[in-house]
């Protein structure tokens, strides 16, 4: 966290605050953590110990199409995963629409302990790294054996496409048709044309109908939304965080964050722990290889849109296209070959 400064106007933070009956005189301290890109964060500690993290929306309008009620998904992420995650997960205590907001509801959760993992005073020794590695799979393994109910369909739990969908196929197809159609509006920067990315997408989706179970699917599991905790030594994953970017899915589709530019396939500690919680471990097909491909494209994809509608500047834009494209070209050429 940084120093002490508002992380949202105070009067909207004060009238959130106030649904739950917390005054101004009742907040021993609030801060604002620095790695946030899209909604409002706050850390707000209480005279009488209560520790909660409260979001809202942003004011700015400029988005990419799944980003609809964002919060939404959050709220649903946790909920599902209130058994499956254990005491990693945060608990819901209010979320309900703003009155005042035009842009959507707001979110108070419990406030979990430790540091996002990449901010660490020190790396962890290679005996935590293990360990750590090996938990968060385990974690993750019980997270995806979380399945949506019956006949409620695939997808962003916030519909911003409207209903989910019956089929994974047409689920993934609307989210990646999506980004391609916000590339056009916002004339992002791609190493190839729409279309033909399109092109490559669909040449690829039967082995989507592979996915029969929507499983729940964090899609944002990088570093900076594990919290670590504890000594170096004796570490330990404190919270899973920011599940706004959730959806109904395939659970492969987790691993292009937990290993964002690099291979999942050679994360043997994590693979390790997944297969202990799941009961199985990983197959890794060329189908499925193939899908994880398809995710790692749809995820560079939103990498290079979104700093079109972010307005990062010139200078962190080009950096994101020098690190993110390559990589997007390797997915789309892993799409093509087929795994």
């Amino acid at each position: 966290m940084s120093d002490q400064v508002p992380a949202a106007p105070p009067a909207r933070l004060l009238r959130v605050l106030d649904a739950l009956g917390v005054g101004e005189r009742d907040i021993a301290s609030r801060t604002t953590p620095t790695d946030g890109t899209y909604n409002t964060v706050t850390r707000v500690t209480l005279t009488d110990g209560r520790d909660w993290v409260v979001k809202t929306p942003p004011p700015h309008t400029a988005a990419l199409r799944y980003e609809r009620d964002l919060l939404v998904n959050e709220v649903a992420f946790y909920a599902a995963a209130a058994g499956a995650g254990g005491p990693a997960i945060p608990r819901v205590v209010r979320s309900e629409p703003d009155p005042a907001s035009p842009t959507g509801a707001y979110l108070v959760m419990t406030a979990r302990p430790g540091r996002p993992w990449h901010e660490l005073s020190s790396a962890p020794d290679a005996g935590d790294a293990s360990r750590l590695r090996a938990e968060l799979g385990e974690i993750v393994g019980r997270l995806h054996a979380v399945t949506q109910a019956a006949g409620s369909g695939f997808g962003y739990p916030a519909e911003p496409f409207g209903p989910l969908a019956p089929t994974w196929r047409g689920a993934f197809t609307a989210m990646t048709e999506a980004v391609l159609a916000d590339a056009e509006t916002f004339r992002a920067r791609l190493p190839y044309p729409v279309g033909r990315i399109r092109t490559i997408l669909a040449g690829a989706a039967p082995v989507l109908d592979e996915v029969a179970r929507p499983a729940l699917v964090h899609f944002d599991l990088w570093p900076g939304n594990l919290l670590v905790t504890g000594e170096p030594g004796t570490r330990t994953i404190g919270g899973v965080i920011d599940g706004e970017r959730m959806f109904w899915g395939d659970p492969v589709a987790d691993f292009v964050s937990l290993a964002l530019f690099g291979d999942i396939e050679q994360d043997r500690d994590f693979l390790a722990g997944y297969a202990r919680s799941s009961g199985a471990e990983v197959e890794f097909t060329d189908a499925s290889r193939t899908r994880l491909a398809l995710y790692r494209s749809y995820l560079y994809l939103i990498m290079l849109v979104e700093t079109v509608p972010r307005a990062v500047g010139s200078e962190a834009a080009d950096s994101t296209w020098e690190l993110v494209a390559p990589h997007l070209v390797e997915a789309l050429d892993a799409v093509r070959r087929g795994g």
